[in-house]
């Protein structure tokens, strides 16, 4: 492969305490706390909306937040979920008291969402069409700049604090910190290309006696399908007569590799035609449903995974832990995709699904020390990337996930400007009690 040295002059454009890569859930919720705390932020997103998978990629739920009895991914996710209700984004069947707390998605009102609680922040600033490209160190552990690149050119922005939100831990890998990625041999879930659709009868469609692993198995049989893909979780109403689909596996697809992510976005697009076909012939309500659009981005669910001072397991999900460090708990799941489209693979999930989950009233806490990335002082991690195995990343990366997590950064990460500590030095009794009073679900925090 041909080398070329590549360096240029560019401007310090922002100095700011607290910079915030990606403006995804987990992002909006870092940077929000920060600015509360009277922390000047800057917030560099690559779309041209806030929200991440939510809104550019069109996933049109979100899973629980709450855990059947409590409101469990409180502050900022409590703030976003109001909001999506009170704007009207929800679908027609969610209850606002749902004791899972789990409501369909319209995109457009939730960047609204997202764009009136951002731009209510006087200290934060922010640009769309942003990408995060680059970072200079001060030192082997200290991040000085990340280096952007917009149409306007490239630029820096300085920084006391990092908080890395671009669900794939890009600041935190090119500062050095460890990572895993994927299963032992290197696979990872597959993505989806999620869409928006019309003309969906649902009266009809909730009074079908067909089953959709009944529908799937017979269209697998009849060659409907280019790949066997069993596990299809489906279509939610969004409106009278529309639906979010989170429709399709793009198998094999990596994330983090442009080309990977190309390829995949080009292929799930004819395989939309394919689940069109399935839903047309082999579902009764679907029989005049029109495609309107697929997301921007496609629906990843898993890539890096950064070490940090603790990595959670599995085994923590199991045992309901809980840690001195908390800085809140969460319930989902362990919800792996399988990685083959074979019958196999989909058993072997179901079975994962079915078991590895909370009654409720159930919950696991989240320890502060998964957001410190190794060999890192002044960067702390959040969302999907944060420190875990794999089963326990399968739970924790969903958007109300992200929430819990990303307020923690950020509040962390203000904190360390206030004391110009770095981030082993938060004294995290403070943390807890300024996450509570941001509205944070932390039961065992008493002080």
């Amino acid at each position: 492969m041909n080398r070329l040295s590549f360096s240029r002059e560019i401007p310090v454009r922002h100095e700011v305490d607290v910079f915030v890569a990606g403006g995804g859930p987990a992002g909006v919720a870092a940077a929000i706390a920060a600015a509360r705390r009277g922390r000047s932020v800057y917030i560099a997103e690559g779309t041209g909306s806030f929200g991440g998978m939510g809104t550019a990629g069109m996933v049109p739920a979100f899973m629980q937040f709450g855990d059947g009895q409590q409101f469990v991914a409180g502050g900022i996710g409590r703030e976003v979920y109001d909001r999506l209700w009170d704007y009207g984004g929800t679908g027609p069947r969610d209850k606002r008291d749902n004791p899972l707390h789990a409501c369909a998605i319209k995109a457009e009102v939730l960047k609204r969402v997202y764009d009136d609680l951002i731009t209510a922040e006087p200290n934060i600033a922010f640009t769309f069409f942003t990408q995060v490209v680059g970072i200079e160190m001060k030192n082997p552990s200290h991040v000085s700049h990340a280096i952007c690149q917009g149409k306007s050119g490239m630029f820096a922005v300085k920084a006391c604090m990092f908080v890395d939100g671009s669900g794939d831990g890009d600041l935190a890998v090119w500062a050095g910190a460890p990572f895993e990625k994927g299963d032992a041999d290197g696979n990872m879930m597959p993505g989806t290309l999620c869409g928006q659709f019309c003309n969906i009868d649902w009266q009809a469609v909730a009074a079908s006696p067909i089953k959709q692993p009944e529908a799937i198995d017979k269209a697998i049989a009849d060659g409907v399908f280019t790949k066997p893909d069993r596990h299809v979780p489906g279509i939610w109403p969004t409106g009278t007569k529309t639906g979010g689909g989170n429709i399709g596996h793009a198998f094999g697809v990596d994330g983090t590799d442009e080309r990977s992510l190309t390829a995949a976005m080009v292929e799930q697009r004819r395989v939309m035609l394919e689940f069109l076909r399935f839903f047309h012939e082999y579902r009764q309500g679907y029989e005049e449903m029109e495609l309107t659009g697929t997301g921007a981005l496609l629906g990843i669910r898993e890539t890096r995974r950064i070490m940090g001072d603790y990595v959670m397991t599995v085994e923590d999900f199991k045992s309901r832990a809980s840690f001195d460090d908390e800085i809140g708990r969460y319930s989902y799941p362990v919800d792996i995709h399988p990685t083959q489209p074979s019958k196999e693979s989909y058993k072997a999930f179901l079975e994962e699904f079915t078991t590895l989950r909370y009654k409720p009233g159930e919950t696991y806490g989240i320890p502060y020390r998964i957001l410190c990335p190794q060999g890192l002082a002044n960067l702390l991690v959040a969302g999907r990337c944060v420190s875990t195995d794999r089963a326990m990343q399968a739970s924790i990366r969903v958007m109300p996930g992200c929430y819990i997590t990303g307020q923690a950064a950020g509040m962390a990460a203000a904190m360390a400007c206030d004391s110009n500590c770095d981030t082993r030095a938060v004294a995290v009794p403070q943390l807890q009690r300024s996450l509570k009073e941001l509205g944070g679900y932390l039961p065992n925090f008493n002080q």
